[in-house]
Protein backbone atom coordinates (compact mmCIF):
# COMPACT_ATOMS: atom_id res chain seq x y z
CA UNK A 1 0.00 0.00 0.00
CA UNK A 2 1.69 3.70 -0.68
CA UNK A 3 2.21 5.88 1.86
CA UNK A 4 -0.63 8.49 0.77
CA UNK A 5 -3.53 5.65 0.92
CA UNK A 6 -1.93 4.87 3.92
CA UNK A 7 -2.01 8.44 5.13
CA UNK A 8 -5.86 8.64 3.53
CA UNK A 9 -7.27 5.81 5.29
CA UNK A 10 -5.97 7.08 8.59
CA UNK A 11 -7.39 10.37 7.81
CA UNK A 12 -10.87 8.99 7.56
CA UNK A 13 -10.68 7.49 10.60
CA UNK A 14 -9.09 10.27 12.40
CA UNK A 15 -12.73 12.49 11.04
CA UNK A 16 -15.44 10.63 12.21
CA UNK A 17 -13.29 9.44 15.80
CA UNK A 18 -15.59 12.17 17.23
CA UNK A 19 -18.75 9.84 16.51
CA UNK A 20 -17.17 6.73 17.42
CA UNK A 21 -16.84 5.15 21.39
CA UNK A 22 -14.74 2.60 23.07
CA UNK A 23 -16.60 -1.30 22.83
CA UNK A 24 -14.66 -1.59 26.32
CA UNK A 25 -16.21 1.53 28.62
CA UNK A 26 -18.21 2.98 26.17
CA UNK A 27 -16.12 6.65 26.26
CA UNK A 28 -15.60 8.31 22.82
CA UNK A 29 -12.47 8.07 21.04
CA UNK A 30 -9.63 9.99 19.93
CA UNK A 31 -7.26 9.98 17.38
CA UNK A 32 -3.35 9.38 18.23
CA UNK A 33 -0.80 8.17 15.89
CA UNK A 34 -1.70 5.01 14.37
CA UNK A 35 -4.29 4.32 16.76
CA UNK A 36 -7.63 5.71 18.49
CA UNK A 37 -7.54 5.52 22.28
CA UNK A 38 -10.40 6.44 25.36
CA UNK A 39 -9.60 8.33 27.98
CA UNK A 40 -9.46 5.62 29.99
CA UNK A 41 -6.23 4.28 27.98
CA UNK A 42 -8.17 1.58 26.07
CA UNK A 43 -6.46 2.11 22.78
CA UNK A 44 -7.18 0.28 19.09
CA UNK A 45 -4.39 -0.46 16.67
CA UNK A 46 -5.22 0.68 12.99
CA UNK A 47 -4.13 -1.77 10.97
CA UNK A 48 -1.58 -1.90 8.08
CA UNK A 49 -4.85 -2.02 5.55
CA UNK A 50 -6.90 0.80 6.91
CA UNK A 51 -9.26 -0.39 8.90
CA UNK A 52 -9.79 -0.55 12.67
CA UNK A 53 -11.33 -3.68 14.98
CA UNK A 54 -13.73 -3.12 17.77
CA UNK A 55 -14.47 -6.25 18.53
CA UNK A 56 -13.96 -7.25 22.00
CA UNK A 57 -14.62 -9.68 24.41
CA UNK A 58 -16.08 -13.46 23.65
CA UNK A 59 -16.52 -14.73 20.15
CA UNK A 60 -19.45 -13.42 18.72
CA UNK A 61 -22.75 -15.88 16.79
CA UNK A 62 -22.16 -13.87 13.47
CA UNK A 63 -20.12 -14.68 10.73
CA UNK A 64 -18.69 -12.28 8.46
CA UNK A 65 -18.11 -12.72 4.24
CA UNK A 66 -15.01 -14.82 3.48
CA UNK A 67 -12.71 -12.65 1.69
CA UNK A 68 -13.40 -14.96 -1.68
CA UNK A 69 -17.23 -13.73 -1.36
CA UNK A 70 -16.28 -10.11 -1.07
CA UNK A 71 -13.66 -10.42 -4.13
CA UNK A 72 -17.05 -11.71 -6.13
CA UNK A 73 -19.18 -9.25 -4.75
CA UNK A 74 -16.56 -6.72 -6.30
CA UNK A 75 -16.44 -8.06 -9.49
CA UNK A 76 -20.26 -8.12 -9.74
CA UNK A 77 -20.89 -4.63 -8.59
CA UNK A 78 -18.05 -3.48 -10.47
CA UNK A 79 -19.30 -4.84 -13.79
CA UNK A 80 -22.32 -2.35 -12.77
CA UNK A 81 -25.56 -4.65 -12.43
CA UNK A 82 -26.71 -3.20 -9.10
CA UNK A 83 -26.19 0.36 -10.16
CA UNK A 84 -29.99 1.11 -10.59
CA UNK A 85 -30.02 -0.44 -6.77
CA UNK A 86 -27.06 1.74 -5.68
CA UNK A 87 -28.65 5.10 -7.41
CA UNK A 88 -31.94 4.56 -5.83
CA UNK A 89 -30.35 4.28 -1.99
CA UNK A 90 -28.36 7.30 -2.95
CA UNK A 91 -31.62 8.86 -4.11
CA UNK A 92 -33.16 8.28 -1.06
CA UNK A 93 -30.71 9.32 1.41
CA UNK A 94 -30.40 12.40 -0.14
CA UNK A 95 -33.78 13.54 -0.99
CA UNK A 96 -34.60 16.64 1.01
CA UNK A 97 -31.95 15.89 3.08
CA UNK A 98 -28.65 17.50 3.23
CA UNK A 99 -26.35 16.89 6.02
CA UNK A 100 -23.56 19.36 5.61
CA UNK A 101 -20.35 19.01 5.95
CA UNK A 102 -21.29 18.05 9.56
CA UNK A 103 -22.86 14.82 8.39
CA UNK A 104 -21.75 11.17 9.52
CA UNK A 105 -23.24 8.97 7.85
CA UNK A 106 -22.94 4.39 8.38
CA UNK A 107 -23.36 1.62 6.09
CA UNK A 108 -23.90 -1.30 8.81
CA UNK A 109 -22.82 -4.54 7.30
CA UNK A 110 -21.22 -2.75 4.39
CA UNK A 111 -19.33 -5.48 3.08
CA UNK A 112 -16.87 -3.81 -0.32
CA UNK A 113 -17.95 -0.46 0.95
CA UNK A 114 -19.86 -0.30 -2.81
CA UNK A 115 -23.60 1.60 -1.59
CA UNK A 116 -21.92 3.59 1.37
CA UNK A 117 -19.28 4.83 -1.62
CA UNK A 118 -22.56 5.71 -4.28
CA UNK A 119 -23.75 7.66 -0.97
CA UNK A 120 -20.79 9.59 -0.02
CA UNK A 121 -20.61 10.58 -3.87
CA UNK A 122 -24.24 12.24 -3.28
CA UNK A 123 -22.97 14.26 -0.32
CA UNK A 124 -19.51 15.42 -1.53
CA UNK A 125 -18.92 17.15 2.12
CA UNK A 126 -20.66 14.44 4.48
CA UNK A 127 -17.99 11.80 6.06
CA UNK A 128 -18.87 7.66 5.96
CA UNK A 129 -18.41 4.53 8.10
CA UNK A 130 -18.20 1.24 6.55
CA UNK A 131 -19.01 -1.11 9.38
CA UNK A 132 -18.71 -4.85 8.92
CA UNK A 133 -18.02 -7.84 11.42
CA UNK A 134 -15.32 -9.50 8.51
CA UNK A 135 -12.02 -7.82 8.44
CA UNK A 136 -11.91 -8.83 4.76
CA UNK A 137 -14.86 -6.61 4.56
CA UNK A 138 -12.94 -3.50 6.44
CA UNK A 139 -9.96 -4.35 4.21
CA UNK A 140 -12.46 -3.75 1.34
CA UNK A 141 -14.05 -0.66 2.60
CA UNK A 142 -10.51 1.05 3.84
CA UNK A 143 -10.63 1.60 -0.20
CA UNK A 144 -13.95 1.87 -1.16
CA UNK A 145 -13.86 5.65 -0.85
CA UNK A 146 -11.64 8.67 0.50
CA UNK A 147 -14.10 9.70 2.94
CA UNK A 148 -14.74 6.24 4.33
CA UNK A 149 -13.48 4.52 7.62
CA UNK A 150 -13.88 1.18 8.06
CA UNK A 151 -14.64 -0.55 11.09
CA UNK A 152 -14.73 -4.12 11.80
CA UNK A 153 -17.50 -4.31 15.15
CA UNK A 154 -20.50 -6.76 15.75
CA UNK A 155 -23.83 -5.04 14.84
CA UNK A 156 -25.49 -6.93 16.94
CA UNK A 157 -23.55 -6.61 20.26
CA UNK A 158 -23.98 -2.83 19.94
CA UNK A 159 -22.98 -0.53 17.56
CA UNK A 160 -19.43 1.50 18.99
CA UNK A 161 -20.85 4.53 17.92
CA UNK A 162 -21.63 7.43 20.31
CA UNK A 163 -25.94 8.38 21.02
CA UNK A 164 -27.83 10.47 18.36
CA UNK A 165 -24.69 11.23 15.98
CA UNK A 166 -25.24 9.50 13.07
CA UNK A 167 -27.45 12.08 9.81
CA UNK A 168 -28.15 8.57 8.40
CA UNK A 169 -27.78 4.67 8.29
CA UNK A 170 -27.54 2.18 5.71
CA UNK A 171 -28.88 -1.49 6.02
CA UNK A 172 -28.35 -2.73 2.31
CA UNK A 173 -28.81 -7.14 2.45
CA UNK A 174 -27.66 -7.20 5.62
CA UNK A 175 -28.87 -8.09 9.17
CA UNK A 176 -30.64 -5.33 11.03
CA UNK A 177 -30.64 -3.85 14.61
CA UNK A 178 -33.15 -1.45 15.06
CA UNK A 179 -32.64 -0.65 18.37
CA UNK A 180 -29.21 0.08 18.26
CA UNK A 181 -29.48 2.12 15.08
CA UNK A 182 -32.33 4.09 16.35
CA UNK A 183 -29.75 4.65 19.34
CA UNK A 184 -27.13 6.51 17.26
CA UNK A 185 -29.42 8.31 14.52
CA UNK A 186 -29.43 11.79 15.39
CA UNK A 187 -32.59 13.81 15.18
CA UNK A 188 -33.96 14.44 11.36
CA UNK A 189 -31.52 11.21 11.15
CA UNK A 190 -32.98 8.41 8.32
CA UNK A 191 -32.94 4.66 7.98
CA UNK A 192 -32.42 3.48 4.83
CA UNK A 193 -33.20 -0.56 4.39
CA UNK A 194 -33.09 -2.45 1.58
CA UNK A 195 -34.07 -6.00 1.22
CA UNK A 196 -35.24 -8.51 -1.98
CA UNK A 197 -38.30 -9.16 -2.66
CA UNK A 198 -39.68 -12.62 -3.73
CA UNK A 199 -38.75 -12.25 -7.36
CA UNK A 200 -34.95 -11.43 -6.83
CA UNK A 201 -32.88 -13.28 -8.67
CA UNK A 202 -35.99 -16.11 -8.98
CA UNK A 203 -34.87 -17.15 -12.19
CA UNK A 204 -32.10 -19.06 -10.96
CA UNK A 205 -33.62 -20.81 -7.76
CA UNK A 206 -34.80 -23.71 -9.76
CA UNK A 207 -31.69 -24.53 -12.90
CA UNK A 208 -28.95 -23.71 -9.82
CA UNK A 209 -30.75 -24.22 -6.10
CA UNK A 210 -30.02 -20.53 -5.38
CA UNK A 211 -31.35 -19.84 -2.23
CA UNK A 212 -34.88 -18.49 -1.80
CA UNK A 213 -36.06 -15.66 -0.20
CA UNK A 214 -38.10 -15.98 2.51
CA UNK A 215 -41.56 -14.62 1.51
CA UNK A 216 -41.84 -13.63 5.60
CA UNK A 217 -39.41 -11.01 5.28
CA UNK A 218 -41.40 -7.94 4.91
CA UNK A 219 -43.92 -9.16 8.04
CA UNK A 220 -40.75 -9.80 10.07
CA UNK A 221 -38.94 -6.86 9.33
CA UNK A 222 -41.69 -4.79 10.29
CA UNK A 223 -42.07 -6.19 13.25
CA UNK A 224 -38.85 -5.40 14.09
CA UNK A 225 -39.15 -1.93 13.02
CA UNK A 226 -42.56 -1.38 14.73
CA UNK A 227 -42.44 0.90 18.24
CA UNK A 228 -39.03 2.34 17.12
CA UNK A 229 -39.21 3.51 13.33
CA UNK A 230 -42.15 4.50 11.28
CA UNK A 231 -41.62 3.83 7.27
CA UNK A 232 -42.25 7.06 5.45
CA UNK A 233 -40.96 6.42 1.53
CA UNK A 234 -41.20 3.03 0.03
CA UNK A 235 -40.00 1.88 -3.42
CA UNK A 236 -39.61 -1.16 -5.26
CA UNK A 237 -36.12 -1.02 -7.90
CA UNK A 238 -37.38 -4.09 -10.52
CA UNK A 239 -35.41 -4.70 -13.49
CA UNK A 240 -33.88 -7.69 -15.73
CA UNK A 241 -30.31 -8.45 -15.96
CA UNK A 242 -28.90 -10.51 -19.00
CA UNK A 243 -26.10 -12.09 -17.19
CA UNK A 244 -23.12 -14.22 -18.96
CA UNK A 245 -22.27 -17.58 -16.95
CA UNK A 246 -19.02 -16.23 -15.47
CA UNK A 247 -21.35 -13.26 -13.58
CA UNK A 248 -23.67 -15.54 -12.53
CA UNK A 249 -21.05 -17.48 -10.95
CA UNK A 250 -19.78 -14.15 -8.87
CA UNK A 251 -23.56 -13.96 -8.26
CA UNK A 252 -23.61 -17.36 -6.63
CA UNK A 253 -20.60 -17.05 -4.82
CA UNK A 254 -21.13 -13.48 -3.25
CA UNK A 255 -23.69 -14.70 -1.58
CA UNK A 256 -25.44 -16.84 1.25
CA UNK A 257 -25.91 -19.58 -1.70
CA UNK A 258 -21.95 -19.46 -1.98
CA UNK A 259 -21.75 -22.55 0.61
CA UNK A 260 -23.22 -24.89 -2.33
CA UNK A 261 -21.25 -23.35 -5.33
CA UNK A 262 -19.49 -26.31 -6.13
CA UNK A 263 -22.59 -28.07 -7.00
CA UNK A 264 -23.87 -24.63 -8.59
CA UNK A 265 -20.94 -24.60 -11.03
CA UNK A 266 -22.13 -28.09 -12.90
CA UNK A 267 -25.57 -26.46 -13.51
CA UNK A 268 -24.61 -22.77 -14.40
CA UNK A 269 -22.21 -24.81 -17.06
CA UNK A 270 -25.52 -25.87 -18.48
CA UNK A 271 -27.12 -22.46 -18.94
CA UNK A 272 -26.65 -20.58 -22.58
CA UNK A 273 -24.29 -17.74 -22.74
CA UNK A 274 -26.50 -15.35 -21.22
CA UNK A 275 -29.23 -15.88 -19.41
CA UNK A 276 -31.69 -13.05 -17.93
CA UNK A 277 -32.10 -12.77 -14.47
CA UNK A 278 -34.43 -10.43 -12.47
CA UNK A 279 -32.85 -8.00 -9.66
CA UNK A 280 -35.92 -6.75 -7.53
CA UNK A 281 -35.71 -4.88 -4.06
CA UNK A 282 -37.33 -2.60 -2.16
CA UNK A 283 -35.61 0.74 -0.92
CA UNK A 284 -37.54 1.88 2.49
CA UNK A 285 -36.92 5.04 4.34
CA UNK A 286 -37.55 4.78 8.16
CA UNK A 287 -37.43 7.69 10.72
CA UNK A 288 -37.16 7.06 14.49
CA UNK A 289 -40.15 7.41 16.32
Amino acid sequence: MSPARQVAEKSALAAVAEVLSCPECDRGLSPVEGALRCAHGHSFDIARQGYISLLTGAATKMTGDSAAMLDARATFQGAGYFTPIADAIAAATVTGHDPGAHGILADIGAGTGYYLARVLDAFPAARGIGLDIAKPAGRRCARAHPRAAAVVADAWRGLPIRDQTLTAALSVFAPRNPEAVSRVLAPGGRYIVVTPTTTHLAELIEPIGMVTVDPEKDRRLAEAMAGRFTRTEHRTIEYVMTLPRADIANLVAMGPSAHHADAAAERIARLPETFEVTASVTVGTYLPN
